[in-house]
């Protein structure tokens, strides 16, 4: 199955790419990610297979939604989704600009973590939002109580607008221009570079 539409290569992490999801073919896989009791705050706990693929049917069937499976070493290993906020998720629940990309991302849960796996996620899914020269900005919603996505959302560039109400959360409302993006995994580069003893 191809439809790749981003690569890159994470030291100590491996070869990661991104290809648009296929809900049919994917959904088992997926099934046993949003299911699984670390994956909470995705709220589909009780989806059955059926079920998260009609879901993934009408996310990649909208117009302003998309969906991508993530693989590393070829590998399916995250899931992350791109969405319009000023016309779903954040319609009138914030001040949209032009550029603005939403984002949600899910690391696959597994016994034996890699260190630095959820950071080189969130790293890969956003230079894949950014290759698109259209996206400014990118905006999340992640429920107050998911503090793990928060740090990592920071990490990132993320700066917090605010708490928001939604149908189904309370949402920490978090936006990460181009610029902060950069800046903040330039940074990073720089430290890890650092620690191993080479120039940045």
């Amino acid at each position: 199955m191809s439809g790749i539409v981003f690569r890159r290569v994470h030291d100590g992490v491996g070869k990661l790419a991104v290809r648009r999801l296929d809900p049919d073919a994917d959904a088992e896989i997926v099934h046993a990610w949003v299911t699984h009791p670390k994956a909470v705050f995705w709220m589909m706990g009780d989806a059955d297979v059926a079920g998260v693929a009609e879901e993934y049917r009408r996310i990649v069937a909208h117009p302003h939604r998309d969906a991508y499976l993530g693989l590393v070493d070829g590998r399916p290993a995250f899931l992350a989704e791109r969405y319009d906020p000023a016309r779903v998720e954040l319609a009138g629940l914030y001040d949209a600009r032009d550029g603005d990309v939403g984002m949600h991302f899910l690391c696959a849960p597994t016994g034996s973590p890699v260190h630095g796996f959820s950071r080189a996620v969130i790293t890969t899914v956003m230079e894949t939002l950014f290759a698109d020269p259209a996206v400014r900005r990118v905006v999340v919603e992640p429920d107050v109580r998911n503090t793990a996505v928060h740090a990592l959302n920071a990490a990132v560039g993320f700066e917090v607008v605010g708490v928001i109400a939604k149908p189904e959360k309370e949402a920490l409302l978090s936006v990460c221009t181009r610029e902060r993006f950069h800046l903040a995994t330039a940074s990073a580069a720089a430290v890890a570079a650092g620690v191993r003893g080479e120039h940045p």
